[in-house]
């Protein structure tokens, strides 16, 4: 907190994302997110990003997604409900790089 003030420094969301691109420029992204986030926060992130993966790809149904992943319905269907606010474009973006990475992984 500032000493000035007796408001937190950061209060923002643009100034989270933007200390994410100052770490990733230099290259410390990896070393934020493991200071910021628990290993169980970390956990989560992981599932969200299954999640995503899972229904963007649409080969399985929210139960299935659920039971494969180890999550809660309902955490399938607050995802699902996130991509819903997103246009074609941006779901489409996601699903190309998650898509991308996932080859990259499995060339390894």
């Amino acid at each position: 907190m500032s000493s000035q003030a007796d408001t937190p420094d950061f209060t923002d969301w643009q100034q989270i994302v933007s200390l994410f691109r100052q770490a990733s420029a230099e290259g410390k992204d990896e070393l934020l997110l493991r200071l910021l986030l628990t290993p169980d926060e970390r956990e989560s992130l992981i599932a969200r990003v299954n999640i995503f993966h899972e229904l963007l790809n649409g080969d399985r149904s929210q139960r299935k997604i659920s039971e494969l992943l180890g999550v809660g319905v309902a955490t399938i269907t607050r995802g699902s409900n996130e991509l819903k606010h997103h246009d074609a474009e941006i779901r489409t973006w996601l699903s190309d790089i998650l898509k991308q990475q996932q080859e990259e992984q499995a060339g390894q």
